[in-house]
């Protein structure tokens, strides 16, 4: 099956966040990623807009008695570009995380703006 849209990676934050878990806990990653590059109509409980967010999304993953996150956004309509990701604890998304996310999305656009590729 043909993938519907191209995950990439700014910076090194998903990955991080990647090798610091077993290998279970990245199986249900890569199959989660690979569902999302995958379908066409990604349902909400894998991937959810963040609200007052401008364009913010997150990747949901349940494993175990956990929920890993992983926070995204669309350069184009077949583009997602994954940031950091997290193990969700609370009921509310983590404040620092989010603005983290919201930093980079902002610096990936800087410097696609100036003509940056290294990110891709």
């Amino acid at each position: 099956m043909e993938p519907v849209r191209k995950i990439l990676f700014f910076g090194e934050y998903f990955e991080d966040f990647y090798d610091r878990h077993a290998k279970g806990a990245q199986a249900k990653i890569d199959q989660v990623l690979n569902l999302i590059a995958h379908v066409e109509n990604v349902p909400k409980k894998f991937l959810k807009h963040v609200e007052n967010t401008d364009g913010l999304y997150e990747i949901r993953i349940s494993f175990r008695h956990s929920a890993l996150r992983i926070f995204c956004f669309f350069d184009a309509e077949r583009i997602l570009i994954l940031l950091n990701g997290f193990m969700k604890k609370k009921k509310k998304l983590p404040k620092n995380e989010l603005l983290f996310a919201e930093k980079r999305k902002k610096e990936y656009f800087d410097q696609k703006l100036l003509g940056d590729r290294s990110h891709e």
